[in-house]
């Protein structure tokens, strides 16, 4: 059976959609198959983000109202094997889409692969519980902000009332020069806000953005050894959190974090 995991921010922006596309790429260069499913009716940019917009045929409407197969709806990432994308649709009054309807699609799936991400729409209505409903597993995102563990913390709380065998964070957008300098949230402050263990962080990176704004994945060392150490941590249970600060420590650190300012 596959671990079907939910990857919910309750506020938008914080880079949800952009850790699901590269922890997927992750899952699928250690060996396993994994698909990322969009659930974000009407709004959904996964397929844009994995640069894949151009190949979708059938999305996840189509499946549930019996126009394909799922199987049939999905695209392989032929720049990673193992990878998939079922995408959803841009049309949200195509059909009343429930969370039963989500499940029944993900349980066609589930015997083929070892993971499933479920991109959740930002907010915490319908299309919320719609994504929730059909998960065994939450990763929170949030960023080092106070808006968005104020809107995590309220994410949470909805999340408890689902029979979900773990729920872990996830910090996005971490700058090492700010840790440093101590002008952004601490890892320990963040997690102890949020009650959650820590799957992960991620570092703030220029070519996360530059990735997005053009479509495809990131090619940057210190980011993909982030979400490499995530992907482990998701897997295994372990807890290597990767050092944001590291090259911001010392002397040397020190002369990058005041380059940095001036840039």
């Amino acid at each position: 059976m596959a671990r079907k995991i939910v990857l919910t921010s309750g506020k938008g922006g914080v880079g949800k959609t952009t850790i699901c596309a590269n922890l997927g790429v992750q899952l699928a260069s250690l060996g396993f198959r994994t698909v990322l499913v969009d659930v974000d009716i009407g709004l959904n940019n996964l397929d844009v983000v994995m640069g894949l917009e151009k190949n979708v045929v059938f999305d996840i409407t189509d499946v549930i109202m019996g126009k394909c197969r799922a199987k049939q709806a999905l695209i392989e990432d032929n720049r990673f094997q193992n990878l998939f994308l079922l995408p959803s649709s841009h049309n949200s009054g195509k059909t009343k889409i429930l969370g039963e309807h989500i499940r029944s699609v993900l349980n066609m799936l589930d015997s083929s692969f070892d993971y499933i991400l479920i991109d959740c729409p930002a907010g915490v209505d319908a299309g919320f519980h719609r994504a929730v409903f059909s998960a065994n597993e939450a990763i929170v995102v949030v960023t080092p902000h106070l808006s968005s563990l104020r809107d995590a913390s309220k994410v949470i709380g909805l999340l408890n009332e689902y029979d979900l065998s773990s729920k872990g964070l996830v910090i996005n957008r971490l700058r090492g020069d700010l840790l440093a300098s101590g002008d952004m949230l601490k890892v320990e402050d963040v997690v102890r806000a949020m009650h959650l263990p820590l799957y992960g962080v991620i570092p703030e990176d220029d070519a996360i953005s530059s990735a997005c704004s053009i479509g495809g994945y990131l090619n940057s060392a210190e980011s993909t050894r982030a979400f490499t150490l995530l992907c482990e941590n998701i897997h295994t249970g372990k807890k290597k959190i990767f050092d944001c600060e590291m090259k911001y420590r010392g002397f040397m650190g020190y002369i990058r974090r005041n380059l940095k300012r001036k840039v």
